[in-house]
């Protein structure tokens, strides 16, 4: 007679105890979504990959295209700091823009996750619309920031599509560094309009 304890039943829903992180899920995902694309990707199989039901994926995320968004999100939210990026000095912001783009689209693997169809398109439009703009209005302050932080983030998403999305010859030929040089002249007459004295003010209490 088998006296072995049976084997405790696998919950659904939100576990509870020390349940997995959302960073664990996320990790799954991605490497899931690099190896057999967005639509080869099945919640279940990542559910498998991180060792949690699927339940708990649509609990945190809702759906496959909200476990996607998050994965692409993460990877712009730690290649894209904007509070690094908008908390250095002032005087080189223009600089950290471009540098803070073309590091995250030099990556490997974020093209890769970039080339999967409309849900990246729209993950990269949110992106910007409601972190990078949204940040960049509050940083500028006064009556005219959103038509500066339009203008900026207008420049970055032309570098994006010219050099990554729908490639030029031209613009995909430059070097990060050449590409610094040429867009931030732009982007400087851009932030300076409206932020000059308050970057100035800035630089002098430094």
């Amino acid at each position: 007679m088998n006296n072995a304890a049976p084997a405790p039943a696998r919950t659904r829903g939100r576990p509870r105890g020390n349940p997995p992180t959302r960073e664990s899920i996320v990790t799954a995902a991605h490497a899931l979504f690099l190896e057999r694309g967005y639509r080869r990707t099945t919640l279940r199989a990542v559910a498998g990959a991180a060792g949690v039901d699927a339940a708990l994926i649509a609990y945190h995320f809702g759906s496959k295209k909200g476990l996607f968004a998050e994965v692409m999100q993460f990877q712009c939210a730690n290649a894209l700091t904007v509070d690094r990026v908008l908390g250095g000095d002032p005087a080189t912001l223009p600089e950290r823009l471009i540098d803070a783009v073309t590091d995250l689209w030099e990556d490997t693997d974020f093209l890769q996750l970039t080339a999967q169809g409309d849900e990246a398109a729209e993950v990269i439009r949110e992106y910007l619309e409601r972190e990078l703009l949204a940040r960049l209005v509050e940083f500028l302050g006064g009556r005219s920031a959103t038509a500066r932080a339009t203008a900026v983030v207008t420049i970055l998403g032309g570098l994006i599509y010219t050099r990554y999305l729908n490639p030029l010859p031209t613009p995909a030929a430059l070097t990060p560094a050449e590409t610094r040089r040429v867009l931030s002249p732009a982007l400087r007459a851009a932030l300076t309009q409206v932020a000059g004295r308050q970057i100035a003010g800035r630089s002098s209490s430094a």
